[in-house]
């Protein structure tokens, strides 16, 4: 049914729809997404973060296989943004990333003791504050952002609401664009899973993780979910667009990765 509205109806108005109806869907998250406590709390710490690395470059990390395949100690003295579960490399680096991002529920549920314990500046979806404890100290909680799955669009600035577009990798590109990073590079986002499927499906481990850099990162027993690869590359073209009329770019220093949305470079050739 909505495949043949989307024939019938002209496009623009089409879209005014969709947008109209998702911004009703979103009404009832609205107070608490700029009223509650920690999301002011939140949305002080990302006007203190507007522009802090303006002009430098910064390193986006994805968690796909090739990271095996990249030397990320170069990285030490580097802005990095990773994602997820990345932190479990941290011990064998001997150094952290500079931001930690996480936009799906389930890593947040599943993990949340992990993200406790880690010191580094945490970004999270604002739907996952309800896995964090309500008495936790204002200054102790991770700086939650107010992401969405509809309304597809840009951010420049991540005070209001950002569109997630399937990948948390689009919301360390808003983060950095915000931050006022001139140049994001990508490394491990390989955009190609092994395990295939219907997108956004949740599915249950069964062994070693074949998806990502390391094998327990979504080790045997743990929920995760499919990826949209489409939609998140709906997001990547934002973000490309973004960065050039802005002056800035994306590049993409994945070792053998399949995304074929920014310019590829060669990663050791940018020290």
């Amino acid at each position: 049914m909505r495949q043949t509205l989307k024939r019938v109806i002209p496009q623009p108005i089409w879209h005014f729809a969709r947008d109209a109806y998702d911004a009703f869907r979103r009404l009832p998250e609205l107070p608490d997404a700029y009223l509650h406590p920690w999301r002011r709390e939140s949305i002080r710490r990302l006007a203190e973060l507007k522009d802090i690395h303006k002009g430098k470059r910064a390193f986006i990390i994805g968690n796909g296989p090739s990271l095996k395949q990249t030397d990320l100690s170069k990285l030490q003295n580097e802005v990095t943004f990773c994602m997820n579960r990345f932190y479990l490399a941290f011990p064998e680096l001997g150094f952290p990333a500079t931001y930690l991002c996480i936009t799906n529920d389930l890593v947040v549920e599943q993990f949340v003791g992990d993200i406790n314990a880690l010191t580094l500046p945490k970004f999270i979806a604002w739907r996952s504050h309800r896995h964090f404890d309500r008495d936790m100290p204002l200054k102790d909680i991770p700086t939650f952002v107010y992401t969405s799955y509809t309304g597809p669009r840009f951010a420049t600035d991540v005070r209001g609401r950002v569109w997630e577009g399937a990948t948390v990798t689009n919301l360390a590109l808003q983060l950095a664009y915000h931050m006022g990073i001139a140049k994001a590079i990508l490394i491990g986002v390989d955009h190609n899973f092994k395990d295939k499927g219907a997108a956004n499906k949740t599915v249950v481990s069964e062994g070693d993780d074949q998806n990502h850099f390391m094998p327990n990162y979504f080790g045997k027993g743990v929920k995760w979910q499919l990826p949209d690869l489409d939609t998140s590359e709906i997001g990547y073209t934002f973000a490309r667009e973004a960065y050039r009329k802005a002056g800035r770019e994306v590049v993409d220093a994945t070792v053998g990765g399949k995304l074929t949305i920014f310019p590829k470079v060669d990663y050791n050739s940018l020290f």
